[in-house]
């Protein structure tokens, strides 16, 4: 490109990154024509979408990002523009210092479609000084007619238990993935086709077939303006191949064999695995970041913090009784608040929590999870981040003070206080095996 062509670009991406900032990603501009399909598994795929009436248009006036130099990337799909705005630096814990309690809001196969769900909650999180990981399914950013371009790994070409999409709805997505970098949160990946349980194969996936799915996805991102024929839209705002440190696996299957793979590709994190509410620890070189068990109120047990468990458990993941629909909000929201306490309180263990842009049984655990946010993103030492900024902060802590922090239980705080808890010296003794979930009924 010439170099008058690209100042030009770069003027032209500016502008429309402060636009964007300011909440253009959010209008009502189509649907997303045929991403969603089946709910299998233990977390599940993304289910069917849905003709739900779309929420208000974002809030306008935030401030615009500072110019930078950007620089191209392949067809235009994408670009280097510089550091990520708001991202907060992280600081080390001073002796005796409290931890804050982090809270970590993810989705699952984050695409903007009629729902409007995306749009929605970037609103909600700047109206709680939140950010999120959005966990991009690749395939949601490639058009039905190019399906063949995806070669999943053990299965035929062009299928994927989602579906694809269509050039509107990838626009919408792509309006919300650059609005959605530039207020500071993070974009993973949910890989793909979404295969799981015994017929779609994911557990049975090698290395290799992990490192070409992770490619597929990237591919797909970085080639949206070619797959779609729309060479002139501006590309998004950042380098996915620097960007993408982290995922989810479908139903949490294929895990061992994703993290070999994702250790030799430079992520930093993995979000698949199952454990208690208890600080995390580093395997094998990736921090282990697993969904979490929460009480299930009014039940014996405790299941993932995430919507689709609470829907299986509730109505077994198919539409239940709408006279049932408030109080499966409800449970679903205050089993979310129930971890949160016992950790706020204890532990201070950051909190994960999974979900996917879903009306299931009337939209009652996307109200649950705003309602979730609204109630804690602004309590005093709270602070709502993305997985990138956990693992930043995990990063620049002392190594021993980190391993202190494992020795705390669920709910559990210091004895002896926190000032003299995290004021130096050994290592207390831990007790049993930090981060195994515990012998108790699960859902």
């Amino acid at each position: 490109m010439a170099v008058t062509q690209r100042i030009a670009v770069g003027v032209a991406l500016a502008a429309t990154c402060a636009a964007a900032l300011a909440g253009c990603g959010s209008g009502d501009t189509g649907s997303a024509g045929s991403a969603g399909a089946n709910n299998t598994g233990k977390e599940g795929a993304q289910g069917a979408r849905g003709g739900k009436e779309a929420p208000p248009r974002a809030e306008r006036g935030a401030p615009a990002p500072p110019q930078a130099a950007v620089r191209l990337i392949g067809d235009g799909s994408t670009a280097y523009t510089g550091t990520q705005p708001r991202l907060p630096r992280p600081e080390r814990l001073k002796p005796g210092q409290k931890p804050p309690q982090f809270v970590v809001f993810s989705w699952d196969g984050a695409g903007e479609d009629s729902q409007r769900l995306f749009s929605h909650f970037r609103k909600v999180a700047r109206a709680n000084n939140a950010t999120m990981t959005y966990f991009l399914s690749g395939v949601y950013m490639l058009p039905e007619e190019k399906r063949d371009l995806y070669r999943p790994p053990q299965h035929s070409p062009g299928r994927s238990d989602i579906g694809f999409n269509d050039v509107r709805g990838i626009k919408d997505t792509v309006e919300q993935l650059r609005g959605a970098w530039l207020e500071g949160n993070e974009i993973g990946t949910h890989f793909n086709g979404h295969f799981c349980g015994k017929d779609g194969g994911v557990g049975e996936w090698s290395v290799e077939d992990w490192k070409s799915e992770i490619a597929q996805a990237k591919s797909f991102v970085k080639a949206w303006k070619t797959n779609t024929g729309t060479g002139e839209a501006e590309p998004l705002p950042f380098d996915y191949d620097r960007e993408l440190i982290g995922a989810r696996t479908p139903c949490l299957e294929g895990q061992t064999n994703f993290m070999q793979a994702a250790r030799e590709l430079g992520f930093r994190y993995d979000t698949s695995g199952v454990r208690d509410q208890v600080w995390p620890a580093k395997k094998d070189g990736l921090w282990d970041l697993s969904m979490q068990l929460v009480p299930m109120p009014g039940r014996a047990f405790e299941t993932l913090t995430m919507d689709y468990n609470f829907y299986v458990n509730q109505s077994g993941a198919r539409a239940g009784s709408a006279a049932q629909r408030q109080y499966w909000g409800d449970q679903f929201r205050d089993g979310l608040l129930a971890g949160f306490e016992r950790a706020y309180a204890g532990n201070r263990a950051p909190l994960i929590i999974g979900n996917h842009f879903e009306s299931w049984n009337g939209g009652v655990y996307m109200r649950a999870v705003e309602e979730t946010i609204e109630t804690v993103c602004g309590k005093p030492d709270v602070r709502c981040v993305s997985f990138r900024q956990l693992v930043d902060w995990l990063d620049a802590q002392d190594p021993e003070v980190l391993d202190k922090l494992r020795t705390l239980g669920v709910g559990r705080s210091p004895k002896e206080g926190w000032d003299a808890f995290l004021a130096g010296g050994p290592v207390p003794a831990p007790k049993g095996v930090p981060g195994a979930p515990a012998d108790r009924p699960k859902g």
